[in-house]
């Protein structure tokens, strides 16, 4: 396993911040992070290469031709922050690597990190919740060390604290690497409705950029992102209008609140499920057809994910003896 990261130069940066990003649940934390990078005007510097972290599932098709997809290709930025007393380092990567190998590639990271003289690590995350899509999104964090909780908590950004639970996926694991690392950070996470955890959600990224603005004073316009939010809401807004002008199987005119609230939840079998999730749902398959022992961590995933119905003749193809004739060969 080879994973290689070489930096064009060394910028010497006051308290650098590092902000690492990674696709992920409603994108919230990618699309912050790219916002971020175009907004400030962030000047390159770094790239990490980590090929065999990253096998192709599938195939793009430019101009009429198929060819594999580049392995993800992790991109390193930096931003002298004149409003503020750190600067910004901003690590962002378009895929996230193979499970079992996580470890070592926040590892190594750090490792620029640690270089770098990096003061704080910061990461993002959605926390899906039971509301409506039109509520604004609250942000919870979750910190390393009691220090940092309690400074956060006395600043007064409106943060709401995560006691327990869970953040999974690369933008929660980072941060406990971090940690074992002796980095001081904290997980910004953004509310998102639980009927759209696959579809990209700005404004739960728009509400962690305005927490983390105040927090490291950074001066940037955050209306390209606002009228992101604006129109997501709008777009959720006319398909829940256009379902209520369906006739009920029950009778005529429109459908009631309780079937609406059953197509909210379905909603996500319309959309996007990020590229991350679906290439480590796929790698289960397989480890589940030769160790059954995984299957629930199979459904936990596509459980969590809300895709179960997607895939439910898959999963439980896997559960189906072998015919007599293929018992035959396998003896």
């Amino acid at each position: 396993m080879k994973i290689t990261i070489s930096l064009s130069k060394k910028p010497r940066l006051r308290k650098p911040v590092l902000i690492c990003a990674w696709p992920g649940m409603g994108e919230v934390a990618f699309k912050l992070g790219l916002y971020l990078r175009d907004k400030l005007k962030m000047e390159e510097f770094g790239t990490l290469l980590a090929p065999e972290l990253f096998p192709p599932t599938g195939i793009w098709i430019e101009n009429n031709l198929a060819q594999l997809p580049k392995a993800g290709i992790g991109k390193f930025y930096f931003y002298k922050n004149k409003a503020g007393s750190s600067d910004l380092i901003v690590f962002l990567s378009d895929a996230q690597p193979l499970l079992e190998h996580a470890y070592e590639y926040c590892k190594k990271i750090l490792l620029t990190a640690k270089d770098l003289k990096v003061y704080r690590i910061f990461s993002f995350a959605a926390m899906p919740q039971p509301i409506d899509h039109t509520l604004e999104s609250q942000v919870w964090f979750c910190a390393t060390n009691k220090k940092l909780f309690d400074e956060l908590n006395s600043l007064n950004l409106g943060l709401k604290t995560l006691s327990s639970g869970q953040v999974s996926g690369l933008n929660g694991l980072f941060l406990g690497v971090a940690k074992e690392f002796g980095f001081e950070g904290a997980c910004f996470l953004g509310e998102i409705p639980l009927f759209t955890i696959q579809m990209d959600n700005p404004k739960a990224s728009l509400a962690i950029l305005n927490k983390l603005s105040r927090l490291l004073r950074i001066d940037i316009d955050v209306s390209g992102l606002a009228q992101s939010a604006k129109l997501m809401e709008q777009e959720i807004d006319k398909i829940i209008e256009f379902i209520q002008q369906i006739p009920s199987e029950i009778g005529p005119g429109p459908i009631g609140q309780d079937e609406i609230d059953k197509i909210k939840k379905s909603l996500s079998l319309q959309t996007k499920l990020p590229q991350s999730a679906r290439e480590k749902i796929e790698k289960l398959f397989p480890e589940v057809k030769s160790n059954i022992s995984k299957a629930a961590e199979l459904k936990r995933e596509l459980d969590h994910w809300n895709v179960y119905k997607e895939y439910e003749d898959r999963f439980l193809d896997l559960f189906k003896k072998p015919k007599a004739s293929e018992e035959k060969k396998l003896n």
